[in-house]
């Protein structure tokens, strides 16, 4: 039997956007949205799903006089992305 892919990883902007930042450890909402080509509202809307699961944390400050939201990954949402992976390699026989 297949082990159960994590539902909120499933989703091919939330992969995107954790697989980022396990390998950044921590990005800014420009860079996401450009990294992954989301609208501003879809990537928002994806960004506090992660973070209400508790995989990113969000700060809100400035750059200057700029608005800046920077996301970073914590301990469970590293843990959950290797898990996902653990189990797409299962599926892929690997």
């Amino acid at each position: 039997m297949f082990p159960k892919l994590d539902p909120l990883l499933h989703s091919e902007l939330r992969l995107a956007v954790i697989s980022i930042l396990a390998e950044a450890d921590q990005a800014d909402f420009t860079y996401l949205k450009k990294q992954t080509g989301a609208t501003s509202g879809n990537l928002s809307v994806q960004i506090d799903k992660l973070h209400a699961a508790g995989y990113i944390t969000v700060e809100k400050g400035f750059k200057g006089k700029m608005p800046c939201t920077t996301c970073k990954i914590t301990a469970a949402g590293a843990e959950a992305f290797g898990n996902y992976v653990v189990a797409l390699k299962d599926y892929i026989g690997k």
